[in-house]
Parts: structure tokens; C-alpha cells; sequence
């Protein structure tokens, strides 16, 4: 069988390869990276296991775009929602309400899948440090425009910080996310260290 993946796909096998992305996805969400091999990910897809490296190249490339997709739930989600807002009180009361939220378990477990693989897999690494990349690239856009004054290194800020809240309240459902989140609103409001008297 011939490895397509630096060919032209057809849309058929496009939608096939989303399909075998999409079972390693609920395999990774279910069972961690120890439950994606290409027998499990073939048999949930209902494809055969010489697919994956037809369309894929592998278990090592089926892991990477396991990772992008996965990003993309866990990270560009929070990011579009941030870049959709009008202002910075528009987007502390949406991290107030995504917050506010409970946690979901599903979205929990993979996010440290997301980091556990990152720390054994350089490639994976790769793909993630992309992302957030991607993420702090697009908020400091963002921040210029609507907060000006903001010193370098708020992008990366918020986006440590929410996906850090994110992490504590899996652990703590009772955190504090008001307190946390007036503080960093005040941060925010607060001349940088360098400017004051």
C-alpha cells in the first residue's frame, strides 16, 4: 500500500483520515495515550489498519494529528471566544462564565494527555508549544487593540492563567475563580512595575 500522506487525498479519504483522527481523539479521551495503537484506532473507525499509514504515515504521524485536533478543542476554543469579545470587561465576564462552568471531565482528561504526551514525545511537544504559540500570537493582537498600555508578556499571562484555573479547578471545584479573576483585572489596570514611583 502507498503512504499518501505528502499526496493529493481525494475528499473520500479525507473524510476517512478525519475518521481515523477522530477515533484516536475518543481512544486518547478515554483511555490515554497508552489506548491509541493503530489496531485500536483501525477498529474503532471501522477501517482497516493499513489506513493509517496509507493516510496517515503511522502511529507517530496519527499521534501529531491527534494532538493538532485535540489543540484545537482545548486551546482554540477559549481563544476564539477571547478574540470575539469587544473589550477586556466583555472578556473577564466570558472567563467568568466559561469558568463558572463545571469542569468537563472529558475535555480535562485530554488536556493532561496533551501535556503528558508532550513531555515523552518531542513531537508532540512540537505541536503543542505551536498552538499556545498561535494562541499568545493572536491575544497580543488582540490586547493592542484593546488595551494598549498591557505590558509585553500579557498574552502569554492570560493564557497561562486560564489554562492554569482550568487545571485548579479540575483539582479544587470550589476555587475562588471571582477573587482570582478581580485580581488579574486589577493587574491589568495596574501600571507596569517599571512606570511607578
Amino acid at each position: 500500500m502507498t503512504n499518501q500522506v505528502d499526496r493529493l487525498i481525494s475528499p473520500r479519504g479525507l473524510r476517512r483520515r478525519e475518521q481515523l483522527v477522530d477515533a484516536g481523539l475518543a481512544l486518547l479521551i478515554e483511555g490515554g495515550w497508552p489506548a491509541v495503537t493503530t489496531r485500536s484506532t483501525a477498529e474503532r473507525a471501522g477501517a482497516n489498519l493499513g489506513l493509517i499509514h496509507y493516510y496517515l504515515g503511522g502511529l507517530p504521524q496519527l499521534k501529531v494529528a491527534i494532538v493538532e485536533r485535540a489543540c484545537g478543542l482545548v486551546f482554540g476554543a477559549i481563544t476564539t471566544d477571547l478574540l470575539g469579545s469587544g473589550g477586556v470587561k466583555e472578556a473577564l465576564d466570558l472567563l467568568r462564565q466559561l469558568l463558572a462552568e463545571p469542569s468537563d471531565n472529558r475535555m480535562s482528561r485530554l488536556t493532561i494527555e496533551l501535556i503528558a504526551g508532550a513531555q515523552r514525545e518531542p513531537a508532540l511537544g512540537d505541536v503543542m508549544r505551536e498552538s499556545l504559540a498561535a494562541a499568545r500570537a493572536e491575544l497580543s493582537g488582540w490586547l493592542s487593540e484593546h488595551l494598549p498600555d498591557a505590558p509585553p508578556g500579557t498574552a502569554t499571562l492570560l493564557v497561562a492563567m486560564v489554562d492554569g484555573l482550568l487545571i485548579h479547578r479540575i483539582l479544587d471545584p470550589e476555587l475562588d475563580v471571582e477573587a482570582v479573576l478581580d485580581a488579574f483585572a486589577a493587574f491589568l489596570a495596574a501600571p507596569p512595575a517599571r512606570d511607578r514611583p
